[in-house]
């Protein structure tokens, strides 16, 4: 519905919006004209802004619907300067002042200030008004839009408290954290980042990052980043990173893609941990490890050659002398399995899976007369990181038999079965023939200890141990993807 207004000249009542404007440029006279098309009309009312237009002297003659619909006035009530009572008064002096600097200058106009709603609510609008000329440049006509930002406000100012908290978080976290745009440009990095690096605030944006990074890592790092953008796939990689001292340190990099409910890729979310200390701990670890392990083996080769040479010259000794040095190479072969190992040390030889794994540590207790063990069921391939848990176990169950159990008698036998069930392999160590069993050990020992967190911690297998009466009985699950 129009709304309507008496006519001042007790002429034909009007429409309150009396003066359309159609172009930048009108002529000099400022009196009011009924517009001449219902368009306007339509595109006036609908507009999705309060409009408003004025005399050059800033005596507002017309407001869209919009402005009575939110404000909840009349034409009568707004007419000429009756807008200043939807004003904020706390905020309308500095308004005037504005406006009234306008009008005597001719220049646009722009300011936020907040509109009272007709539910008595303040609500921002961003307010820009700008002078219509005629041919000889002066201001005939004052355009006015006033579009609410309230919401738009809001979010923004949710939106720094959040990012003010994040950066709170991030920087308080001890860690590097990085984000990057979907396309991989790095846009942020947090305080810790500049405090590692040393680098200008904002110079490894972009690409810049891969300066700092070691040249012998560079290719690398570079490779397996562009993979995951192109993959989705999660960023982890070790690399050595340039520290403000000069000094390169070793640095684990992890990146994990955000994703929007679509499923796209809206950002990267990566940190940078230093593990300088503890990859430097884990060297000396392993070189310890194999000093130990070299000399371990050379006891037993020092072993075997006293008993070669101790032994009596006669056939029979000489051949009880070469079983017995045999065995003792066995046992060396052996616990390079069970020891811990490293990247430079790890078991690289095919062993043909676990039955090859189990015959080799199984190995030292072969007798001439006869294999004192048997190894049945479905064979299994059996990687680096379970072969040294595995060994340690097995060796330690051979070495319990041998002082306890089965194989400390002669006519004792084991029996070991591997099989797989759904995503489990299993293994059963069976002690027959052995001395009588009747109850568990008082006490664990230290290397049944060690043996049972190996598979359980490592492998996030689990043991049972049947203490039957024709021997122990031993059932290791281990997850078939943790082999």
């Amino acid at each position: 519905m129009l709304h309507k207004r008496p006519s001042q000249n007790g002429t034909a009542p009007h429409s309150y919006w009396l003066e359309p404007v159609a172009s930048a440029t009108v002529n000099a006279t400022d009196a009011p004209e009924v517009p001449g098309s219902d368009d306007f009309r339509l595109i006036a009312d609908n507009m999705p802004a309060l409009c408003w237009m004025a005399r050059s002297d800033g005596y507002i003659f017309w407001y869209n619907r919009r402005w009575h619909d939110y404000c909840g006035t009349t034409p009568q009530a707004m007419e000429g300067w009756g807008w200043q009572s939807v004003h904020d008064p706390a905020e309308l002096p500095g308004v005037m002042e504005r406006w009234q600097q306008s009008i005597a200058s001719g220049q646009p106009f722009e300011m936020l200030f907040p509109i009272r709603g007709s539910d008595a609510v303040f609500r921002r609008f961003l307010t820009r008004i700008v002078p219509v000329t005629n041919e000889a440049g002066e201001v005939v006509r004052w355009l006015g839009t006033n579009v609410e930002v309230e919401s738009q406000l809001n979010a923004e100012a949710a939106l720094e408290v959040s990012e003010a908290k994040l950066q709170v978080l991030t920087d308080a976290m001890p860690q590097m954290v990085w984000s990057t745009l979907p396309d991989g440009y790095h846009d942020y990095f947090n305080a810790r980042w500049y405090e590692f690096t040393g680098v200008p605030y904002g110079s490894t944006d972009g690409e810049g990052w891969n300066g700092v990074f070691h040249a012998e890592d560079q290719e690398r790092a570079w490779g397996l980043w562009q993979h995951s953008l192109k993959t989705g796939e999660p960023y982890e990689i070790e690399y050595r990173l340039r520290h403000h001292s000069g000094v390169y340190r070793w640095i684990l990099g992890r990146a994990l893609p955000v994703r929007n409910v679509h499923g796209s890729i809206t950002r990267w979310i990566g940190t940078c941990t230093d593990i300088d200390e503890a990859k430097r701990n884990a060297a000396l670890g392993e070189l310890v490890s194999r000093e130990l392990s070299h000399r371990i083996k050379n006891i037993f080769a020092v072993i075997a050659g006293l008993i070669g040479i101790s032994s009596p010259k006669s056939a029979d000794a000489a051949a009880y002398a070469k079983e017995v040095s045999g065995r003792i190479a066995a046992l060396g072969r052996a616990h390079n399995f069970a020891r811990p190992h490293g990247p430079e040390s790890a078991i690289l030889q095919n062993f043909g899976g676990l039955h090859g794994l189990l015959a080799e540590l199984m190995s030292p207790y072969d007798h001439a007369e006869g294999r004192r063990y048997a190894i049945s069921g479905q064979d299994v391939a059996v990687g680096d990181r379970s072969a040294t848990p595995l060994a340690l176990l097995i060796h330690e169950l051979a070495t319990n038999a041998v002082k306890y159990g089965a194989l400390s008698e002669g006519k004792g036998r084991v029996a070991i079965t591997t099989d797989v069930r759904d995503d489990q392999v299993v293994i059963i160590w069976a002690e027959t023939d052995g001395p009588p069993v009747s109850n568990p050990p008082a006490q664990t020992g230290f290397g049944t200890q060690l043996s049972d967190i190996s598979i359980v911690s490592q492998l996030g297998g689990a043991l049972d141990r049947a203490w039957d009466p024709e021997g122990l009985k031993v059932t290791i699950s281990i997850p078939k993807a943790h082999l």
